[in-house]
């Protein structure tokens, strides 16, 4: 893993920030503002995918599961908001005109109660689900499957849930945010602020991580589990919290997706759209602070561009491109950094740095 000093970190999500919130704004066009924003969605998810696979080592499959959480908490709220006070959506009349609202869609009348759900289910659902795995030792593929594995389910229930979820349509038709007309290009522009901004915390907040003595135990739980329990932490409960953490970022990012993008369907929480996900993070670097968030918005504009020009063959572009990163890229594009500091060092004559065994990182957390 590349390490760069904290300050020029910082310094890199200042210019990221001012890109995002300030440049883009003033020079794209409103098509663009809208694939940007939802970009930043997939690059939130990716932000914590990169907490908890690049820095703790779980391969988390099944992100599809709280990104779904969050979209769908979202997309209810919003669809309640259009079909009025005290209504009935439309797609259910279209099923049975005498029907009730299902007793689990009323909560999401509520503003205050759609933003805890999207924060709060995820915490319920990754701590119960990680509580069961990580207390089992369960890692490695056998984690990465069972993971994949709920996003299939979910997704698989969504889409046999046709009269309370829309089944394979999925949610559309909204017409409100929070109050708010989706139509205005002012408030397009204000709820792809807030997804940049979103991002941006995520970036503070994992780089906070990285730097504090919990960012430095998660590293040593991914490196040399077994000493860790030695030392007398449960490696069990640092996993526990950056999963948690990822599936919070999870639920963020496809809650902003839905008023973005105007609809959200299973096929954005099954096993593709955990794979993609995973595969933005590993072409940016999954060890790196920006590489996953700059991988996931590459993969989404080659899913935005390259799709509606080449829609046969982007796919097979995209599984070329990350065999290539994964056979002589292992840590992604942001290792490219690293070999060429090392190549600089070695032509100016002066030796590379010895690498650095988990050893001192131990030393680290037991001061």
């Amino acid at each position: 893993m590349t390490k760069l000093k904290p300050w020029l970190s910082l310094i890199g999500i200042g210019v990221f920030a001012v890109l995002l919130l300030a440049v883009a704004p003033s020079l794209l066009s409103m098509h663009w503002i809208n694939n940007l924003g939802k970009y930043c969605c997939w690059a939130i998810v990716a932000v914590g995918i990169g907490l908890a696979w690049g820095r703790g080592g779980m391969l988390v499959m099944g992100q599809g599961v709280f990104f779904g959480l969050g979209a769908y908490s979202m997309a209810m709220h919003l669809t309640l908001e259009t079909a009025g006070p005290d209504k009935v959506p439309t797609f259910m009349v279209l099923y049975d005109p005498l029907a009730p609202l299902p007793v689990f869609w009323e909560p999401f009348r509520s503003e205050a109660f759609t933003l805890a759900a999207i924060v709060l289910l995820p915490v319920i659902v990754a701590s119960i689900l990680g509580f069961a795995l990580f207390k089992r030792r369960v890692k490695g593929a056998y984690f990465a499957i069972l993971t994949q594995a709920l996003a299939v389910a979910l997704a698989v229930l969504v889409s046999s849930t046709i009269r309370e979820t829309g089944g394979d349509t999925g949610l559309s038709g909204f017409k409100y945010f929070f109050g708010f007309v989706l139509s205005d290009d002012a408030n397009k522009v204000m709820i792809y602020t807030i997804a940049a901004a979103l991002l941006i915390l995520c970036l503070m907040l994992v780089w906070q991580l990285y730097r504090s003595r919990f960012g430095e135990l998660l590293l040593a739980t991914r490196d040399a589990e077994e000493r860790v329990r030695f030392l007398g932490y449960d490696p069990a409960n640092v996993k526990l919290v950056a999963f948690v953490i990822a599936a919070v970022m999870a639920s963020i990012g496809g809650a902003m997706f839905v008023p973005i993008v105007g609809i959200i369907t299973p096929a954005e929480i099954g096993a593709s759209a955990s794979i993609l996900m995973i595969a933005g993070v590993a072409l940016g670097g999954r060890a790196s602070l920006f590489g996953p968030a700059l991988g996931a918005m590459a993969i989404g504009w080659g899913q935005s561009t390259l799709a509606s020009s080449w829609p046969g063959g982007w796919t097979y572009l995209l599984g070329l491109l990350f065999i290539l990163v994964t056979l002589f890229l292992p840590m992604g594009l942001s290792s490219l950094v690293g070999r060429v500091r090392g190549l600089i060092r070695r032509s100016g004559g002066t030796p590379a740095p010895a690498a650095v065994s988990p050893a001192p990182e131990l030393e680290e957390v037991t001061r």
